[in-house]
């Protein structure tokens, strides 16, 4: 991972959010990552969306595994808290930091290998548990640090740089996640910071588990005319189903869309969605129907895009435990350690 900082030279005349703010102010260290990664352009989505939020980074939780996604967290929010954990076993740390302190927003960076693969246990139960955070998947479809084998999400048919033909039916974390009962799914293209950087700021303000898949090809290892996951096979084969803009609660709301092709989703603190169908019939509140839509898409040999399905009512992971509301190191000492009547009466109940 890259420790390399970079200079620190800020125009006079940069933006400022509202904290004062400039987007060098929300950046990490140099990148080590190929040139031309789509990596990389997650995190500049990442950062963008961070100022334009006026998040502050020292309320942010970067989490990650193993992997060439999970140098990320390294690159963008250098205020922030970070760990980067044991392959796979990402999830867990994130379970453990939103439940002792639920105000920070947690940003969990992974990959189709880290997630799909060894940690798609730990993934699945963080999503079921309607967990509070924003989960990233950079999604190439190849394992990048041990040269370019098959990941978990490698389409049938696909060819790797050498030749191999893969012949196992991949993952989709997407059709997963609804399946096993995600609040909030989107997919994007690193390529497509016009989509990808409102539906980052959506799933940040999402009450639960906000799932983004998004397909970020490996220059490297599979970029090559056989891959379905490269940037020329992902721009012929991208269909977006909606087109997001995330409008905060302070702002008034406006569209020019007609009637009939738009539809604003209310969050639960206020901010909206606001999402302009790209197929009239298409709607992200309804699981069957976009689990029909990506599947149709699927069999097309085609990516469907955006925010594919949003559900505001579920419990959270905390509602459902009847956590505090207090963040645990804030919680005084004398109701941590409430003394030995009271642990005896606990244990009593067990008995």
């Amino acid at each position: 991972m890259s420790y390399i900082t970079k200079p620190k030279v800020h125009h006079p005349k940069l933006p400022r959010n509202k904290l004062g703010l400039t987007r060098r102010d929300y950046e990490g260290t140099m990148s080590t990552l190929c040139a031309g990664c789509g990596h990389d352009s997650v995190t500049a989505a990442l950062i963008e969306a961070c100022f334009e939020l006026s998040l502050e980074p020292n309320k942010i939780a970067k989490l990650s595994g193993i992997g060439c996604s999970s140098k990320t967290p390294a690159y963008f929010l250098s205020g922030a808290h970070g760990f980067n954990g044991v392959h796979g076993r990402m999830p867990a740390i994130a379970t453990g930091s939103n439940a002792a302190n639920r105000s920070l927003h947690v940003i969990g960076i992974s990959g189709d290998g880290d997630s799909l693969s060894i940690g798609l246990g730990q993934f699945v139960h963080a999503l079921r548990r309607n967990l509070n955070m924003l989960y990233i998947i950079e999604n190439n479809g190849v394992y990048g640090l041990t040269k370019g084998q098959f990941s978990a999400s490698a389409d049938i048919g696909t060819k790797a740089k050498r030749g191999e033909v893969n012949l196992q039916t991949p993952i989709d974390p997407v059709r997963a996640g609804i399946a096993l009962g995600a609040t909030f799914i989107a997919r994007s293209f690193s390529g497509d910071r016009d989509q990808l950087v409102p539906l980052i700021k959506a799933g940040l303000h999402h009450r639960g588990f906000a799932l983004i898949d998004v397909l970020s090809p490996c220059v490297t290892f599979n970029d090559h005319e056989d891959s379905t996951k490269s940037y020329a096979f992902t721009r012929q084969y991208y269909h977006p189903a909606i087109h997001t803009d995330f409008i905060p609660a302070a702002t008034e709301i406006s569209a020019s869309y007609k009637v009939g092709e738009s539809v604003s989703v209310k969050l639960h603190d206020g901010t909206q969605i606001l999402l302009r169908k790209v197929d009239s019939q298409y709607d992200p509140q309804d699981k069957k129907a976009a689990l029909n839509s990506i599947n149709d898409r699927a069999a097309q040999g085609e990516f469907l895009t955006g925010l594919l399905y949003i559900d505001e009512s579920s419990p959270t992971f905390h509602e459902l435990n009847g956590t505090t509301s207090t963040p645990l190191n804030e919680v005084p000492f004398e109701k941590l350690s409430p003394g030995s009547a009271i642990l005896k009466k606990i244990l009593s109940r067990y008995k």
